[in-house]
């Protein structure tokens, strides 16, 4: 249950947020966060800028988690959270947000600086504002709510903010749960707004498994006149690459709450060869990327895959080298059931007037390392599905909204 008086308050409030939101949106946007495999200097300064408002804003407790990284300027991945304390002292509800954000890309394709924020037709531009400061914006300024109402809550309020999440959360969560201190319960509910979709009815609990693999198979190379003085590492590939199609079938399973509700097995990126017609390559290399339903276990998959690529070599008499890009096996989905799940159900419902669901992604996220840990964790965003884009925005309308729908959930008994 919830007092229905106090959510109309705290909707108030949060609408008079609005100058105050976008105004943050500019700020943290001016700092880039670049991770140093991304070229950054990390995470270090727009951190300090973030508590500093943070403090200004009225939160009082803080904890730190940085990771030491060598890689970065200052030594230090940031990882803080700040909490409110409500009646129930042992159970929190967290929003937990990422500090980082990706490289702008190709410049000439932005509309105009990507680091520096513009509003235009009820939309917020720049590189970050989406993914992932809307929702880390809209977090603060509920939790704000809260203390400007001076309402406390059901439950304890924690909002966690940390490094790394676009490269490998190696010195962010991940380095944060294996924290002896770390901040987050069992009891606890935990959302991660860091995918959706545009309505909001996306209520992710579940993703699936990532293999990525590199395949260079090795021939001989020579003139394309004498196809018999070589062995064509391109033809091999290419056999290669139609025999794969034989996982779709070794591995049939659907599953209804992912979309599709397949495992998918799809040959994408290929490296240049030779770089003439007329003579046959002697190597050849192409990439395949795998999502799998999480029953499957990826070791199973790989043998497989190992079987399928024994065949081509036997046949075309050449060497085929398989590298693992990305290996992830997926965890244990939440249950569709669980009390954030049905939080997030009526906070949506409420503020949005919508039906959300339970489903699955096949992407990643990082409430995977969560869900290793065996936590109940939801992730859900209404946002513009621009992240990672040119010209990245988020609607102002969202940021408010989705600021409604965190504080809803505060709000619950």
């Amino acid at each position: 249950m919830m007092d229905a008086d106090k959510f109309k308050r705290i909707t108030r409030r949060i609408e008079s947020y609005r100058k105050a939101m976008i105004e943050m949106q500019i700020a943290l946007s001016a700092v880039p966060a670049l991770g140093p495999e991304n070229g950054g200097e990390g995470e270090f300064l727009k951190a300090n800028l973030l508590k500093k408002r943070l403090s200004a804003m009225g939160f009082k407790n803080f904890r730190y988690y940085n990771a030491r990284d060598k890689n970065v300027p200052s030594g230090i991945r940031p990882n803080f959270v700040t909490t409110i304390a409500g009646k129930n002292k042992s159970r929190f509800i967290w929003i937990l947000t990422h500090l980082d954000i990706v490289p702008p890309g190709e410049l000439n394709l932005w509309s105009r600086n990507p680091y520096s924020v513009y509003v235009k037709s009820g939309r917020i531009y720049g590189r970050g504002v989406e993914d992932n400061q809307q929702d880390m914006v809209a977090s603060i300024f509920a939790a704000k709510a809260l203390l400007a109402e001076e309402i406390t809550p059901a439950n304890s309020i924690g909002l966690a903010f940390v490094a790394d999440e676009e490269t490998s959360s190696r010195w962010g969560l991940r380095y944060m749960l294996e924290c002896a201190n770390q901040p987050f319960g069992r009891n606890d509910l935990i959302i991660v707004p860091d995918s959706g979709n545009s309505k909001g009815t996306l209520i992710e609990v579940a993703e699936k498994s990532m293999l990525w693999l590199r395949f260079k198979t090795k021939g001989k190379q020579c003139h394309a006149s004498k196809p018999q003085l070589g062995n064509n590492a391109f033809a091999a590939a290419s056999h290669l690459v139609t025999g794969l199609a034989a996982l779709k079938k070794a591995f049939p399973k659907s599953d209804a709450l992912f979309d599709p509700p397949a495992s998918t097995f799809e040959p994408t990126k290929k490296e240049p060869n030779v770089g003439n017609i007329n003579t046959i390559p002697g190597e050849d290399v192409f990439y395949m990327d795998c999502r799998l339903l999480p029953g499957y276990r990826l070791q199973n998959v790989m043998a497989a895959i190992k079987k399928i690529v024994r065949g081509v070599e036997d046949k075309f008499k050449v060497k085929i080298e398989i590298s693992p890009v990305q290996y992830l096996q997926a965890p244990k989905p939440t249950s569709p059931d669980a009390l954030i799940v049905q939080s997030l159900h009526k906070a949506t419902s409420a503020v949005y007037g919508i039906k959300a669901y339970a489903g699955g992604v096949g992407g990643g996220t990082v409430a995977a390392y969560f869900r290793e840990k065996n936590y109940a964790v939801a992730v859900w965003s209404k946002n513009n599905q621009t992240a990672h884009q040119p010209d990245e925005n988020c609607s102002i309308e969202n940021m408010l909204g989705n600021a409604k729908v965190f504080a809803h959930v505060f709000l619950q008994e």
